[in-house]
């Protein structure tokens, strides 16, 4: 609202009279700029509430994702408690066994990643000399995806330097 001084009273009561009425509108409309401001952080409480609810961490979880592979449990945790009851005591105190893992059925679909390091790595920190490859570590996870299940087996190339195997220095 803008005035024109030309246009506004000379008399001082009148002029005071403009600006209490002014200053009554100004208030009235902090007011509802507070009362709708109020309101506005309250929709977007609720707003990110719903998106924590239904994006956040306990949403995905999928039902009865828990249970899928339950059968292969219950079988696991039996033969583990036939082994634990065909043990006798003096074979347990002569040597404790590693369990191992079954391997993964092969009739599961399979997909190899091999992870190496760049050229520029392949270069002792010692000496500066190249490694040479010294064998691989590999290891099989499965992949869930929803409609199928595949295996991916991992196999990580191990390097060594054969000019800091001679000399006897080992590089951490």
């Amino acid at each position: 609202m803008k005035l024109d001084a030309n246009l506004l009273p000379d008399d001082p009561e009148q002029l005071k009279k403009m600006l209490l009425e002014l200053q009554a509108v100004i208030i009235k409309k902090d007011e509802e700029l507070n009362e709708k401001d109020a309101i506005y952080q309250e929709l977007l409480e609720r707003y990110n509430i719903k998106l924590a609810n239904e994006y956040g961490k306990k949403s995905e979880k999928m039902p009865g994702a828990d249970e899928i592979f339950n059968e292969a449990e219950v079988t696991l945790d039996e033969q583990d408690n036939q082994i634990l009851t065909s043990v006798t005591p003096e074979s347990e105190t002569e040597k404790k066994v590693k369990p191992k893992r079954k391997p993964l059925p092969p009739e599961l679909p399979r997909k190899d990643v091999i992870i190496d390091i760049d050229d520029t790595d392949k270069i002792c920190d010692c000496c500066r000399n190249p490694l040479h490859k010294m064998g691989e570590s590999s290891s099989e996870s499965l992949e869930f995806v929803p409609a199928h299940i595949k295996v991916i087996k991992t196999i990580r190339p191990k390097y060594t330097c054969r000019h800091c195997e001679k000399m006897g220095l080992k590089v951490m």
